[in-house]
């Protein structure tokens, strides 16, 4: 039997060779409300085909879970969960998000959301959105790296535009606990779900020009380093404690404790998940859960791309 990586391989001739992907057998009308359930008659293995693609990205790059869930936030964070940051630059109609400063040679997985958008599509053509990939792909990869896992509620259609206003205004490493919660608020995201969401910043690395210290003498500003030093590749609530030792790799994540508005907001929910790591899973589970429900389309709106990189009516 072939290999995986092969599978994939072939499995990507096989969607850009043909269009026999038309969305049928998608509910149509279905109203605004997400499920869990949603692809068990049309597509009963989405949820193990995404899990075995990650699971063999990973073999070759231990970065892909973080990379992955870092996606999923910041498509969220900009109109909504549609898969928007997923598509390439194709002007005059879509300016990619893909170059904003927040995603700028800093955002990354695409290729691993291309090989399970080629898996799905040889599975059940036409039927699992881009934008339901991202939100599969975060759950399954803190799962992966020893984190909670959650039910992922799913229906979500892609979107055919990109919004590079709200892409410029994504959360910063530089931000203020102030201008963070701000725009945690904007999409009905209280402090706990600040706190708890940050806290995806337990695995992971970060290119030295955005953590606190900044990059040492001779380094280029695209060196890496882990996001928390203690556990770098494991999901659990040391991230916190490094917090309540000041040594939180990103200004935005240190704010959370040490902002003068931090003692009555943020402080108390930092020392809670610093001393009650099932208290944090069970938030940030509750908090992936809220925002995935961010402006979802559904129903009638957007539609399944067949190319998470380009909108339907521009083909392959």
């Amino acid at each position: 039997m072939a290999s995986l990586g092969l599978q994939l391989v072939a499995c990507c001739a096989v969607v850009l060779l043909s269009l026999a992907g038309a969305a049928h057998g998608y509910p149509r009308g279905s109203g605004s409300a997400l499920s869990s359930s949603f692809y068990d008659d049309s597509c009963p293995s989405a949820y193990d085909i995404v899990r075995r693609v990650i699971e063999h990205a990973r073999v070759s790059d231990p970065r892909i879970p973080a990379s992955l869930i870092r996606l999923h936030f910041h498509d969220c964070f900009v109109q909504g969960c549609d898969g928007s940051l997923l598509l390439d630059e194709d002007l005059p109609a879509i300016q990619t998000e893909k170059d904003v400063p927040a995603n700028d040679k800093s955002a990354r997985g695409f290729e691993v959301v291309d090989d399970i958008k080629c898996a799905l599509e040889e599975a059940c053509p036409g039927i699992v959105s881009c934008a339901d990939i991202l939100a599969l792909a975060a759950e399954i990869s803190v799962e992966l790296a020893g984190g909670p896992r959650w039910k992922v509620l799913l229906g979500r259609r892609d979107g055919t535009t990109t919004n590079i206003e709200a892409a410029n205004n994504l959360p910063s490493p530089f931000d203020s606990l102030e201008l963070l919660q701000e725009k945690f608020r904007n999409f009905n995201l209280d402090d706990t779900d600040l706190v708890a969401l940050q806290g995806a910043h337990t695995f992971g690395k970060a290119q030295c020009q955005f953590t606190q210290a900044n990059c040492a003498a001779g380094q280029p500003d695209d060196t890496l380093e882990n996001l928390d030093e203690v556990t770098p590749k494991v999901f659990d609530n040391k991230y916190y404690g490094n917090l309540l030792h000041g040594r939180a790799k990103l200004a935005s994540d240190q704010v959370m404790l040490s902002d003068p508005v931090a003692e009555a907001t943020t402080a108390p929910i930092v020392h809670r998940f610093a001393g009650n790591q099932e208290d944090f899973f069970r938030n940030f589970a509750s908090s992936m859960v809220k925002m995935g429900n961010i402006a979802p389309l559904t129903g009638n709106d957007g539609e399944i791309r067949k190319n998470c990189r380009r909108i339907n009516s521009k083909g392959y």
